[in-house]
């Protein structure tokens, strides 16, 4: 069972919405249940901005699809151009086989080594170990803890704010 990573296209609007939608994923994001496909065939339509770092992935095993993530500018502001915001996740019948490691490393990849990234930020819900535990093995280090940051299943929680930093500033290489 090989696991590939590409590109969101398109045409994946569905495959996001589903796997966004999923009970057993969507109360550990900042999503909200009722993924909209028309929303996400918007999102995945609309042409990248001119020169933006912006990178969506999908990870797919024997065609199917069982996780996403993606690196998102935080905002339009020139002086925070250096840092952009990670979200994730993982289909429940993926977790614990790499997918989510796998998807961490193509953005750590992409973003240390190409896109001129200093700065990666997430927020995450403070009970999910499991993500944690893949943020810091992946460099991410909390920051603090935003309290009664979003409403989840009918209770306002906490999130861990974490963020890692670029590894080794790039070099100008001389001949």
């Amino acid at each position: 069972m090989t696991l590939t990573l590409r590109r969101v296209r398109p045409s994946d609007a569905a495959v996001m919405a589903e796997q966004l939608a999923d009970p057993d994923v969507f109360p550990g994001l900042l999503q909200l249940p009722y993924a909209n496909v028309e929303l996400w065939q918007q999102r995945l339509s609309t042409p990248p901005v001119p020169g933006s770092p912006e990178l969506m992935l999908i990870a797919e095993r024997d065609g199917h699809a069982v996780g996403n993530a993606g690196l998102h500018p935080v905002g339009p502001q020139l002086r925070r151009r250096h840092a952009m915001m990670l979200g994730i996740s993982v289909s429940p019948s993926a977790r614990g086989q790499g997918v989510g490691n796998a998807l961490m490393a193509a953005l750590l990849d992409y973003a240390d080594n190409w896109a001129q990234v200093l700065r990666i930020e997430l927020n995450v819900f403070h009970d999910n170990q499991r993500a944690i535990r893949l943020y810091e093995r992946h460099g991410f280090a909390p920051e603090g803890r935003l309290k009664a940051y979003a409403l989840r299943n009918g209770a306002f929680e906490d999130v861990i704010a974490m963020a890692r930093l670029h590894p080794r500033q790039p070099v100008v290489r001389a001949d």
